[in-house]
């Protein structure tokens, strides 16, 4: 499934503000950091003291600018003060790292503590941004959403569909125009389709609208969310990994498991140490695949070349919630531990 254009995608992902070292790796800069003072937890309402709005200012001049305590104590509203404390924290961690690939490894390698989510996942967006760069199929980048869009699950005739949560829930009040959207809880059905090789040329153009359903249910689906995984894994490690799916993995013999998401931490468990899942656990399970680890100094000697398996599963609240870093750092990678 290809588009016919390179149209950009993903456009407010911000990676047209960023720079590119020599290995590919997005380089942060002062514009990148600017939109980050512009969001609204950092923009100073009218109603803001002079310090808050004149640190503010001076910020957008020169957002690496040093910024003392005693700058930050001055400001009269405690949330401004917070706010700001979290951001320069946040910025100081970047700016750390030759690269926001290195960044976001040293993060979630380190403990993402005091971070908002929403600064995670516009990092991970930006990041994913240029890991898939160079994907022409539509598919492979719909299904590379999971990875910073939280995804709203259903089944409707057969099929095992996954829909932006956000864009479902602002859409919620539409539900009743459409019996496909009545059962996602979301948009009308000319606002919301389910992504094909039909319509798939028009996914780049829309790809900042989230609005195209993903089917996970058949091959291509499935697939996608393999190849995104793998591409995403080489990306950040440089580590060749094909997530083949599966249908099935009793009687096989494992010597590693990935779990895509918290919800497939338990279920992978169970695989792992050969005991039955009972139907429940089955019907939460949303993909399965193989992979083989490589013969590659960064993963741990003992398990170069062993099988591997790995999960993507619903959670209680019928969605699906990606935790990239469990698709770094579920590896066994030599120096990170087991």
């Amino acid at each position: 499934m290809t588009p016919t254009t390179h149209e950009d995608f993903w456009v407010a992902s911000g990676h047209h503000l960023l720079d590119r070292n020599d290995g590919g790796g997005l380089v942060l800069t002062d514009d990148f950091l600017k939109a980050f003072l512009a969001r609204p937890e950092l923009a100073p309402p009218d109603e803001a003291c002079p310090v808050e709005r004149g640190l503010h200012a001076v910020l957008l001049g020169d957002p690496r600018r040093q910024v003392a305590e005693e700058e930050i104590a001055a400001i009269a509203d405690a949330d401004a003060r917070d706010n700001f404390r979290v951001f320069l924290s946040f910025r100081d961690r970047l700016l750390a790292h030759p690269t926001l690939e290195a960044a976001w490894m040293a993060l979630y390698s380190g403990g993402v503590s005091g971070v908002p989510p929403l600064f995670l996942q516009q990092l991970t967006h930006v990041i994913a941004r240029n890991a898939f760069d160079a994907e022409e199929d539509a598919l492979v980048l719909r299904a590379a959403e999971c990875f910073f869009r939280r995804q709203k699950v259903s089944s409707h005739d057969g099929a095992v569909l996954l829909a932006d949560a956000e864009v479902v829930g602002r859409h919620e009040r539409d539900r009743h125009d459409s019996p496909l959207l009545a059962m996602l809880g979301g948009p009308a059905a000319t606002e919301l389709e389910v992504l094909t090789a039909a319509n798939a040329a028009a996914y780049r153009g829309r790809s900042d609208g989230h609005d195209f359903v993903l089917n996970v249910s058949g091959g291509a689906g499935r697939a996608a969310l393999g190849r995104a995984a793998s591409v995403f894994i080489r990306h950040m490690t440089g580590l060749d990994l094909a997530f083949e799916p599966a249908e099935r993995l009793a009687g096989d013999s494992f010597g590693w498991f990935v779990p895509f998401d918290s919800a497939a931490t338990s279920i992978g468990n169970h695989v792992w140490q050969g005991e039955r899942l009972e139907p429940e656990a089955m019907a939460r399970v949303l993909a399965l695949y193989r992979f083989t680890l490589p013969e590659d100094g960064r993963i741990v000697a003992e398990r170069r070349g062993a099988a591997g398996f790995a999960i993507a599963a619903v959670n209680a609240a019928n969605e699906l919630t990606v935790k990239p870093q469990n698709l770094i750092f579920g590896l066994p990678l030599a120096g990170a531990g087991d």
